[in-house]
């Protein structure tokens, strides 16, 4: 079995040092993804590893020999790289560029056998490029072309396959059918299979284990759910993230999350009153516009439970399946207190959690700008024989605001923070023109007038 060991490995161009006391071990049958930030290194590990860039420092082993010692050929026979880029001076046909890859099984000057040619339509046909044979390379697509280059390297019949940002240029389907294929190989060939991705749900899909480098170091090493974690991923690139399993491929999940936007004010805090997965994607819209949010009342692993936990959101929450108690509904009532707007998602009502609808209400009588999302009828989720479509209707008449979407929400929002910053504003104003000793009564006089 084929075995490649980097072993303390350092890279410089120039006085610039790159790659730092770098090590990793892999073996036939290891599809390694390579992650990091731009500039953290990737590329030039592949470099050092296929005799591109002849390491500072340390060693790099191919089967216990220094992989520096050996002849090219002998390198070039188990060893195949796919670059990100591949320039080709002269307008050689596809079948010709993928031949190339059999120069280094060839005597010099030998021509072609029956046996090259075989191999070279196999490898054509598994990345579906055959028809492409009598094509003159520059006259092909991005995508195209990027498939004859990664045919050629298969035309080495290599025991290591170095991929660096193999996708470039392939659409979706094209990605899924190349990494399925090079997939295949490493399990059913034993190839030793390192790749630089940027996306981590493409490397989690494929890869069996991971490496994360920043600036030039290797931060993370390991299996991916041990490598792709929010920490990390927060350590490495600075992004906030929800980490997760994949529902129906079982692997690693990875969302990146917008950088959350300043606050438009300091009193613009929203209580979400949702339920049932009508809050999951309000929440993250929110988070993005610089809300600050808190929501309930939730029951435990519902979905918009489970986003919260994930977003770091304050809830108030109630065991699975269980009505709303008068504890976590006081709980609630407080949290809305605290909060400056009172969005209500179109949530189905029973019985269990009517008491969400209430606190609704409660905050509408208490002067809190409210917010109703109307996007499907209540007449469609109301579960309590009438009763919520009755509160829904007081809602209405006590001065909540109904929009039919997100969207209007928004906007309407916007207008709302605009309102409070004016009447802040117009607030300090005052406050700044009265003496010391007439503040307070100044004061008295707004709020009771209010």
């Amino acid at each position: 079995m084929v075995l490649l060991n980097v072993d303390g490995v350092e890279c410089r161009y120039g006085s610039t040092k790159v790659l730092d006391d770098v090590s990793l071990s892999v073996k036939g049958g290891d599809f390694v993804g390579i992650l990091g930030p731009n500039g953290s290194g990737k590329t030039t590990l592949l470099k050092s590893i296929s005799r591109s860039l002849k390491p500072y420092k340390g060693a790099i082993l191919l089967n216990e020999s220094d992989i520096y010692s050996l002849k090219n050929v002998d390198v070039a026979k188990q060893m195949a790289v796919v670059p990100q880029e591949t320039s080709i001076g002269f307008n050689f046909s596809a079948l010709d560029v993928v031949l190339m890859g059999r120069n280094p099984h060839m005597k010099r000057f030998q021509m072609e056998s029956a046996n090259d040619m075989a191999i070279a339509r196999k490898v054509m046909n598994l990345t579906n490029i055959w028809h492409l044979a009598e094509r003159p390379i520059n006259e092909l697509s991005g995508g195209e072309k990027q498939r004859v280059i990664i045919a050629r390297a298969l035309a080495q019949e290599p025991k290591i396959l170095l991929l660096d940002e193999p996708l470039t240029h392939l659409d979706i389907v094209n990605q899924l059918e190349i990494m399925d294929l090079v997939k295949d190989l490493c399990v059913k060939e034993k190839l030793i299979i390192l790749a630089v991705f940027h996306d981590f749900n493409l490397a989690a899909r494929y890869c069996n284990s991971a490496i994360i480098i920043k600036k030039g170091k290797i931060f993370a090493a390991g299996s991916l759910p041990a490598v792709l974690t929010s920490e990390t991923i927060k350590s490495v690139f600075n992004v906030d993230a929800i980490v997760t399993k994949h529902l129906v491929t079982n692997s690693v999940f990875v969302i990146p999350l917008s950088p959350q936007k300043p606050s438009p004010c300091k009193e613009c805090s929203i209580h979400l009153i949702c339920g049932a997965g009508t809050g999951t994607t309000l929440m993250k819209v929110l988070l993005d516009e610089g809300y600050s949010l808190t929501a309930g009342v939730l029951n435990v692993l519902d979905t918009d439970f489970e986003t919260a936990q994930f977003l770091k959101i304050p809830v108030t929450t109630e065991a699975p399946f269980s009505p709303i108690t008068e504890k976590t509904h006081k709980a609630n009532l407080e949290m809305i207190s605290e909060a400056s707007t009172v969005v209500l998602t179109s949530v189905p009502f029973g019985d269990g959690n009517l008491q969400n609808l209430e606190a609704a209400l409660a905050a509408v009588k208490r002067g809190i700008p409210t917010f109703v999302i109307e996007e499907v009828p209540i007449e469609r989720r109301d579960f309590t024989g009438g009763k919520a479509k009755a509160l829904l209707a007081e809602l209405k008449s006590k001065g909540a605001e109904f929009v039919k979407d997100q969207n209007e929400l928004l906007s309407l929002l916007n207008v709302s923070v605009e309102k409070l910053q004016i009447a802040k504003e117009e607030r300090d104003r005052l406050l700044n023109h009265l003496k010391p000793g007439e503040i307070s009564k100044e004061t008295t006089m707004k709020d009771k007038d209010e």
